[in-house]
């Protein structure tokens, strides 16, 4: 019994995308993915006029494989954009500011203005040439109508690859 090679077609599709506007990550192999919403209570006694403000914060966690010979590459890649989600990505300078973080590309949802809180690697002797990652980001959008317009297109683009895909 030989040992195998773990490989990747890089014909298909990944499961998500994480990018800062210019370079896209790949991720090939997401095992997991969930989303959490906290939502925020208004205080006792507040009145009827709402500032624009945040009413939910939102986190992603993905966990997912790093595969094949470039593995060390996106491992790269990725610790440096957790970096750039907390500095300034490409997208921000390109918006003026108007737009910051990471753009994250999944099945569950489209969203912009994220910043990476954690990411790790994992090496096991039992998965050759794969690296496990776990991402957790948070959902930090600028209170704006530009990011509400962005949220409603994404389930517009959502509902277009569910479409296409079937």
């Amino acid at each position: 019994m030989g040992i195998t090679k773990s490989f990747m077609q890089y014909a298909n599709v990944p499961s998500a995308v994480i990018s800062d506007g210019v370079l896209p990550i790949p991720l090939w192999s997401v095992t997991q993915m969930s989303l959490s919403q906290t939502y925020h209570l208004p205080p006792i006694g507040s009145t009827a006029h709402k500032a624009i403000v945040a009413t939910h914060d939102d986190t992603i966690n993905l966990t997912g494989v790093l595969v094949g010979a470039e593995r060390y590459a996106w491992k790269f890649a990725l610790e440096t954009m957790a970096e750039a989600s907390k500095r300034g990505t490409a997208l921000a300078a390109y918006s003026g500011g108007k737009l910051g973080g990471l753009i994250l590309i999944t099945s569950m949802t489209i969203r912009t203005d994220m910043q990476v809180q954690s990411l790790s690697f994992t090496a096991s002797a039992t998965k050759r040439d794969v690296l496990d990652v776990t991402i957790s980001m948070a959902h930090l959008p600028r209170p704006s109508l530009l990011g509400k317009l962005l949220d409603v297109a994404s389930v517009g683009v959502g509902a277009l690859a569910d479409f296409g895909g079937s």
